[in-house]
Formats: C-alpha cells, structure tokens, sequence
C-alpha cells in the first residue's frame, strides 16, 4: 500500500510539474494574441470566413502631416466608412522608424510615416514586409534660421551650428544634402559646419538659447520657431522640388495585410481618400477639428495663427509622389544613410497602388501615376527604377 501511495504521489506530483511547464508557454500565447493583434494573422478575429469580423491596427502621429488620420480616426470617419465588421485599433508614435519596426514586427498592419523610415524598412526586408499604398501630404519642411544668426544667404554657413530632428530622418538628409550641394561639408566629414540631430521641442529651446543658428524642420515646428524663438524662414523646402511638390508622408502597409485582406485596405484608402478631400474643401473646419482632436491626444493644442501658417506650407493629398520619394532615397544613399557599403538598393516594387487606384475609379477621381489597375503592383518600370532619377 505504500509502495502505492509513494507510486501516485510521484506520478500526482509530475502531472503538476508538466501542467506547470506548459501553462506559461500558453499563457505567453494567449497574452501575444490579445494585446497585439487580437486576431489571426488573415486580419480575422476567428476562422477567416466571409462574415467574420476583422481588425486593423493602425499607426499615426500626432502631427499635422498625419491629418487625415488624426481626424479620421479621431471623429469616427475612418470607422464610418470601414463600417461596423472592422474594427479599428489606432497606435500612436513619435518617429518613424518606431512605426516601422512595429509594422516589421507585425504589431500593425498599416502606418502613416514619412518617406526615409519606410524606404529603409523595405531596404532592410529586402522587399518583403511593406509596401507603400497611398500618399498622405506634399511640403511641411522649412529651413528656418535665427534673425540675428547673421545669415542672409549659403555664403554664410561656415562656422554654423544646425539641427535636425533626427539623425537621417527626412529632414535631416534634406538639410545635409542642401549644405553639400552649396559646397559645404559637415564637421564630421572634415567641414566647418555643425549639424545636431534634436528633438523638435528641443529645437525650439535651443534657438532661444541661441545655441544653434538654424533648423530643417517640420510643420508646426517652423511656424513656431518663426512667432515664439525670434527665427525667419530662409528656404522652404518646396522651392527645391517641381512643381513644389515632394512626399512628407505616405502611408505604408504589410504586404501580408494587404494580400490577405485587399477588402478593408479598399475601405481604409476610400476613408483617407474622403478625408483628404474634405480637408482640402474645408480648410478652416479642418483646422479646428485637427486642433480639437490633437488636445484629446496630447492634451495640447496648437495656436491657431501658427497653425494656420504651417497649414499653408502643407499639401493634403493621397498621391504618394513616387519620383520624390527615388529622388529622397538617392540622397540617403549617396550621403551614406541608406544601404552604406551595399549596391544601390532596388526599389521597383516599393509601390502597390493597385488599391488606390480601384478607390480612385470608384468615385471618379483621376489615377495617381503607377496607380492605374491595369498596370498592376508595380506600373511603369522605368519610373519605379531607382536609378532612373539620379
């Protein structure tokens, strides 16, 4: 009878073990499901099917050249016309290589996010993660510089300290390519002028300081630098590019996303393509929606005169622009932010506007070049070639 007991007890006793071992490993499943993506990897929360209810993660700044989601999202538009079998779960992000390492990592399905951070998540998947589905704003960066800075005109750079929001972010490689252009080199690589990569709020603290003597930056943050740190806009960025126009901000999707669920990215597009047009028709509503639902995710607002001045610098549009953004991807390589030591990357499938282009024939609207349904994912080879547009 002992010989029993000892028998069940070590044979109770492993059971526990092993109900021990196992439970973490699902428990681990069970978290990773519910709080990343709470549904499978088709999009659905449960067997795929027709019917079955599906969700979008979506990321976004705060921020005016992510209006269109800022609002969307904010007022119940995107949910609106995504309708009640999607659910919508909206990500915030400050930069835009955390946005796309979390599409990387499949903890979104799509993003807003400016042209360098997704050019350089396609770089590094070699091609395989996004794509890049839709356009969002054209202009937003200027080159501010502090009146008594003693600037007036290129020649008087040398010596000069500048600041950049991030270290090989878009506005960073357009003020680095900007000083080489005029003939200048940045300390780093042997050259008399400064280049400091800040955080925007920094930015502004460091011109009233007048520690830096000027800043490639975004909107709002010219504006501000303009009214509230005694600064004076010397070159806008869009006097640089035809036409005035080049990509601030895309939007971007996983390719697995888009292959498995074309029907919601057709009713998220349809949603940004309807938000872009009632923002371009209701400029002063949409300033004070924008306002309004940036306080509900900041706390703060922006004052309205500056708004209205960095509103003015923006194009709100869905074309993603496609020459700017090789002509963007060029200078990250040639200033050695992009693919360094490695053959010029190929970007001929960055683009998928396939969808986009169904949208657009849908209500009527002209296609985007490369957007056209017949040409497929890719359009015209010639203009998707990197190379084309060196």
């Amino acid at each position: 009878m002992m010989k029993l007991k000892e028998k069940f007890a070590i044979t109770l006793a492993a059971v526990i073990i092993i109900a021990v071992l196992i439970a973490p490993i699902s428990a681990r499943q069970g978290f990773s499901q519910n709080t990343t993506t709470n549904s499978s990897s088709n999009g659905s929360i449960s067997g795929g099917g027709p019917n079955d209810k599906k969700i979008l993660r979506i990321g976004y700044f705060p921020n005016i050249n992510h209006a269109q989601a800022v609002i969307g999202l904010g007022n119940g538009d995107f949910q609106k016309t995504l309708g009640n079998n999607i659910t919508v779960q909206p990500f915030l992000f400050n930069a835009g290589p955390s946005a796309i390492e979390a599409l990387n990592a499949k903890r979104i399905d799509v993003t807003y996010v400016g042209p360098n951070p997704a050019i350089n998540g396609y770089v590094v998947s070699d091609g395989k993660v996004l794509r890049i589905i839709a356009g969002a704003t054209s202009g937003g960066a200027v080159f501010v510089v502090r009146n008594d800075s003693g600037i007036k005109s290129p020649k008087d750079f040398a010596g000069k300290k500048f600041a950049s929001p991030q270290l090989g972010n878009t506005q960073d490689i357009a003020l680095r390519k900007y000083l080489l252009d005029n003939g200048y080199k940045t300390t780093e690589n042997g050259g008399n002028v400064t280049v400091t990569p800040v955080a925007n709020p920094d930015i502004l603290t460091l011109f009233l300081k007048k520690q830096i003597d000027g800043a490639w930056v975004p909107e709002p943050w010219g504006a501000r630098l303009v009214k509230e740190a005694n600064g004076r806009v010397f070159l806008d960025e869009r006097t640089l590019w035809p036409d005035g126009k080049f990509v601030t901000s895309n939007i971007a999707a996983s390719t697995d996303y888009i292959k498995n669920n074309p029907d919601v990215i057709n009713k998220l597009l349809a949603a940004h393509v309807n938000e872009t047009i009632w923002i371009n028709s209701h400029k002063d509503d949409a300033i004070k929606a924008f306002n309004t639902e940036l306080k509900k995710l900041t706390g703060k607002t922006i004052a309205e005169d500056e708004l209205r001045q960095a509103w003015s610098r923006i194009e709100f549009t869905y074309d993603p622009l496609k020459i700017s953004l090789f002509r963007s991807a060029n200078n990250a390589y040639d200033l050695g932010f992009l693919a360094k030591g490695k053959p010029r990357p190929d970007l001929s499938e960055i683009f998928d506007l396939t969808i986009l282009g169904q949208v657009l024939k849908q209500k009527g609207l002209q296609p985007v070049e490369g957007g056209d349904t017949s040409s497929g994912a890719g359009g015209s080879a010639a203009n998707n070639n990197l190379a084309a547009v060196q």
